[in-house]
């Protein structure tokens, strides 16, 4: 590593998925209704049933080019190897001091297979996602680890189907949705069925920005990104509320994308209404609402100074660098030192905590997963 045995995990990264990965897998019958990648004269794009128009992916693809090379259209063969290919992604991480990677889908991808209302196409793009994503994360499982991709068409049991069927291949450690099992965003009783099941496999269940089923819109945003965290507060209020974490107390959720600066405040406002309606809602919690959040929750980010200046109002072992690579967010090559600026203040154990330990404990890699189970708590300064 460049700088010796110094660690980094990032507990955000992603793919940039090869144009033929759904055709080569689903069955002959839904070839020509699958993902494809085409070209037009701006450059390559996705095509997807039901959508006008392709999808381009320049800013999902551009980390480290110099601003003028920074576009919303691109070649797929200009962009650099590691999103499809686990040997040259290794040597993209060794570049940038990058130890290991929670890798998540290019978002479009991801938002178009949930769009997908027919149960038995939908479930056959999943099926192929989780396949390519197992094959790509099992090249180095102590550096990779994959996210079996939940499928929401279908109901409960054939999500915990499909998550039974993945998860504890080489690599794939936890699960993510971009909707409840059911199709929507509101969670009801019967996703309890899908909750137990991920307390018993004792993984993560992961949410990348936020939940929701939209079409997927070409980069054309004059500033992408600035609401990333809008979503998550209103499902940390979700999950306590519909008493998720009562019943199963090992629980964990993890946002990606989402900063964190936002936690203290939200905490702070939840705590002050709960006390001021309990007694009149009795909402039947066993806990302050800040207590299930600084305990189930965790929160990616890539940069917020904001939040590294106030962590001593929330619990620091739930803050997760990421780097976003290799998106338009992505500081690569140099994520040291956008670290070492933006941490300067944050103390030893709390910034290896940020950095490595908490990611690695979340998502057990090997190597040093161990190491951290015996670290005593930790609390900002």
């Amino acid at each position: 590593m460049p700088l010796g045995s110094s660690r980094l995990i990032s507990a955000d990264s992603h793919f940039n998925e090869p144009g033929d990965l759904f055709t080569k897998r689903v069955a002959e019958k839904f070839k020509r209704r699958a993902p494809r990648m085409e070209s037009f004269p701006e450059g390559d794009g996705w095509i997807f049933e039901g959508l006008d128009g392709p999808r381009n992916f320049g800013w999902n693809a551009c980390a480290g080019l110099p601003p003028e090379e920074t576009k919303a259209w691109m070649r797929f063969d200009d962009m650099r190897k590691g999103g499809w290919d686990p040997a040259e992604r290794l040597k993209e991480q060794d570049r940038d001091g990058v130890t290991a990677e929670v890798m998540y889908p290019t978002p479009s991808i991801q938002a178009a297979i949930a769009l997908v209302e027919d149960e038995e196409l939908h479930l056959a793009l999943v099926r192929a996602y989780n396949d390519w994503v197992s094959e790509y994360v099992a090249y180095d499982p102590a550096r990779f680890c994959g996210l079996v991709f939940l499928p929401n068409r279908g109901g409960v049991k054939v999500a915990v189907d499909e998550m039974n069927r993945v998860l504890g291949r080489p690599g794939m450690r936890a699960v993510m949705a971009q909707a409840y099992p059911t199709g929507t965003t509101v969670m009801t009783d019967e996703h309890d069925y899908l909750w137990a099941a991920i307390h018993e496999r004792d993984v993560s269940f992961n949410i990348h920005v936020a939940l929701g089923i939209y079409k997927p819109s070409p980069h054309k945003a004059k500033l992408p990104g600035y609401g990333r965290f809008f979503d998550a507060p209103n499902r940390c209020i979700e999950f306590i509320f519909n008493g998720v974490f009562d019943r199963y107390p090992n629980l964990k959720v993890a946002f990606a994308e989402v900063d964190f600066g936002w936690v203290p405040y939200v905490k702070e406002q939840i705590d002050n209404n709960y006390q001021r309606l309990e007694k009149v809602n009795q909402f039947g919690l066993e806990r302050l609402p800040s207590e299930y959040i600084d305990e189930h929750f965790y929160f990616g980010y890539m940069t917020d100074s904001f939040g590294l200046n106030n962590l001593n109002y929330m619990n620091p072992e739930r803050v997760l660098w990421s780097t976003d690579y290799p998106h338009i967010s992505a500081d690569y090559p140099y994520s040291w030192r956008t670290i070492q600026a933006s941490m300067s203040g944050v103390p030893g154990p709390v910034k290896a905590a940020i950095l490595h330990e908490n990611a690695a404990k979340l998502y057990g890699f090997p190597d040093v997963a161990a190491k951290v189970e015996s670290r005593p708590a930790l609390a900002a300064e």
